[in-house]
């Protein structure tokens, strides 16, 4: 199967082709800068009282939401915020906007979210 072109990185001023958005120097450079951007996981709200929501929330709802609905029995292991809380305490610990999901549902949804996937951010 053919594949596309590589094209210029987009950090400015690097001439280096690749089929990503960055060459491997740069994407590394983008990562660390997005992920200081977002705060450390404690920074976001993520502690021991987390932990423990997060654990009992899991014994509750053992099976990923979002393989369940296509007919799949994988065990969860991510507690996910359905609406992104944003720092919006009221938001974080609503357990209504809580769902169970396996870590590639988490992640594939994250990144649609974040916009990670050559879509901004």
């Amino acid at each position: 199967m053919p594949r596309k072109p590589k094209r210029p990185c987009s950090y400015p001023g690097c001439p280096a082709l690749t089929e990503d958005r960055y060459c491997l120097e740069h994407k590394k450079k983008s990562d660390m800068a997005y992920n200081r951007q977002r705060g450390s996981s404690t920074q976001q709200g993520y502690n021991a009282r987390w932990r423990a929501a997060r654990k009992r929330y899991l014994a509750e709802h053992p099976l990923c939401a979002q393989c369940l609905k296509q007919g799949k029995l994988i065990p969860a292991t991510v507690v996910d915020h359905i609406v992104p809380h944003k720092g919006d305490q009221r938001l974080f610990w609503d357990e209504s906007n809580w769902q169970a999901l396996c870590k590639i549902c988490h992640d594939s949804k994250t990144a649609r979210e974040d916009g990670r996937w050559g879509k901004g951010g």
